[in-house]
């Protein structure tokens, strides 16, 4: 390890400086502030390009920075005509579905929450909480996982008793694959970092860091056979990212993502192999990522698992978290094992049994209803052609159009303050310190090849597009280990974009920040990639621990104005 942080040391290839930012101070929506700003608005300024204010390009950014700016549309869905399917596509995000009135028809019959905003409370990252509940403002999702050493690490395939993002959640007369009152969640304060570096600053100022960590008993599990039947079992939180902009992210050419990757790989970066072929010196076979026979680079969610805005993220997530089948996902985001379980729940047989007009009825014998119950819920049973009963899509194909139209066409609002000195010096010492090298600021849309579902395609749907686009994400599209205490599962996790987190607090409420939301404020998240010498953000974490107060306030004035 010594000899990666020479290297990192001599190439500045060190950080994911920080993985999160930060709300905006109050006076940063005075009146004052709004008048000092509107006088160098779209002009260069310092350190700052003229174009940095609109970090969305002309096509992809708000003027608006006040609350309820994350829920803007991009200029782009305005040009295009747009604007009324994305208001339309809006609905089915912050609507909650239900288990039988169309257009929310879905909900089941387990399901994650009941409705997007659930998770993305006011469009924004997920808030912590003290307690586990499918319900409003918790972006948890739970992963559950048979952990690589058998006790603790954050390494390990996923359990196959419960969905990868596991259901607390079912309509009547089931039960949900997992209690949600038996899940106990408890925050622990740091005691010390790993890395020995100290909770206190040179110069005297203290920070406090906690993480969570979750236990779930096997009495909470309604599957056959439990996790726990199959091997040991551990837990993790992973909070739900921020969705504005990621219409522009889809943008980003998948050759200039893998010069990306080229680039850190010739400086002795490590990367995931699961993504890049060290000794080819190109993408891995896992790192591609397949639709309608169109390959695309693996670049969304924590772990890098979609290629694409239209087959990944939103699109799977409107399926998987609400349950809401289409003609293009036939299938019910379910497994074998709770399948099994609900088939032998006397109570749930019972209640079947004594509603002729349930799909699950068969013959209305016990047998006929078992049969039924487990072909019905079984994640491989075609929901529209089976034995047992026949349904229909529950969302149209346009109305997926129109939630694809809102989700490709959110905006980033415009930076703010980059007039300020102090913004100024916060900027010129995050590159210093080496966080610009994971946190890189700029990119190129260039065509924004965009791939389209058949679904849509087929009928000419249009949606938002992003060409010749210069955007300011501040992330590489790499992902990095950090190796924090009670980490993220899997290790690796892609740099978190920082563009527009400093408007969090105005528009969520809350300015918790890193993956499961453990770092209340910026310091905090800064910290946190110093936890452990071996991740790859700690010299960069070192370097600022090292600052003067006064740069480390920059740092953040900086972080809140992007």
């Amino acid at each position: 390890m010594i000899l990666k942080h020479k290297t990192y040391l001599l190439y500045g290839l060190l950080c994911l400086g920080m993985a999160s930012c930060a709300d905006e101070d109050d006076d940063n929506t005075s009146a004052e502030t709004t008048k000092t700003d509107a006088d160098y608005i779209g002009k260069e300024v310092g350190n700052f390009l003229a174009e940095e204010w609109y970090p969305g390009g002309e096509l992809g950014t708000t003027d608006n920075v006040s609350a309820g700016c994350y829920e803007d549309e991009t200029p782009a869905v305005t040009q295009m005509g747009l604007t009324e399917a994305f208001n339309k596509g809006e609905a089915f995000f912050e609507r909650n579905f239900n288990s039988g009135t169309a257009p929310f028809s879905g909900l089941g019959p387990a399901a994650v929450r009941k409705s997007c905003l659930d998770c993305h409370p006011a469009y924004g990252h997920g808030k912590r909480v003290d307690r586990y509940t499918a319900s409003w403002g918790n972006g948890y999702l739970l992963v559950v996982y048979h952990p690589a050493d058998g006790q603790n690490s954050d390494d390990g395939p996923y359990v196959s008793e419960v969905t990868g993002m596991p259901q607390t959640l079912a309509t009547s007369p089931f039960l949900p694959p997992i209690d949600e009152d038996q899940i106990q969640l408890e925050w622990k304060r740091l005691m010390a970092m790993e890395s020995g570096l100290p909770m206190q600053f040179p110069d005297g100022e203290t920070y406090e860091l906690i993480y969570p960590e979750v236990y779930i008993p096997e009495s909470a599990f309604n599957t056959n056979p439990t996790p726990y039947q199959t091997g040991a079992v551990a837990f993790r939180l992973e909070s739900t990212i921020g969705i504005i902009g990621t219409g522009l992210i889809d943008a980003i050419p998948d050759d200039s993502i893998k010069a990306q990757y080229a680039l850190e790989a010739r400086f002795g970066v490590d990367l995931n192999p699961a993504m890049w072929d060290k000794e080819a010196n190109d993408w891995a076979a896992s790192a591609l990522y397949t639709a309608n026979g169109v390959n695309r680079i693996k670049k969304f969610t924590y772990a890098c698992t979609r290629g694409s805005l239209q087959d990944g993220a939103g699109a799977n997530a409107i399926w998987n978290i609400t349950n809401v089948s289409r003609s293009d996902r036939p299938y019910l985001y379910t497994t074998n094992a709770w399948a099994k379980k609900m088939s032998e729940t006397p109570s749930v047989i019972a209640a079947i049994k004594a509603n002729s007009a349930s799909p699950y009825y068969a013959d209305g014998t016990d047998e006929g209803i078992r049969e039924a119950v487990n072909g019905l819920l079984q994640p491989g049973t075609n929901q529209f052609d089976n034995p047992w009963h026949n349904f229909t899509p529950e969302m149209s194909d346009e109305n997926f159009w129109a939630f694809m139209v809102w989700h490709r066409g959110l905006a980033i609002p415009r930076a703010r303050n980059l007039n300020d000195p102090v913004v100024q010096r916060g900027k010129k010492m995050f590159n210093e310190i080496g966080c610009q090298y994971c946190h890189r600021a700029k990119w190129q849309t260039t065509e924004d090849k965009l791939w389209s579902p058949t679904i849509l395609t087929a009928k000419s749907l249009n949606l938002p597009v992003y060409r010749h686009q210069t955007i300011y994400p501040y992330t590489d599209m790499v992902q990095h280990r950090l190796y924090m205490k009670n980490g993220i599962h899997g290790s690796w996790c892609r740099t978190t974009p920082l563009w527009g987190r400093g408007l969090s607090k105005i528009n969520t409420g809350a300015e918790d920040r890193l993956h499961d939301c453990r770092a209340r404020n910026e310091i905090e998240a800064i910290m946190w990639h110093g936890y452990s010498k071996n991740s790859d953000a700690y010299e960069s974490t070192l370097k600022f621990y090292n600052l003067p107060k006064e740069d480390r306030d920059a740092i953040v004035r900086f972080l809140q104005s992007i």
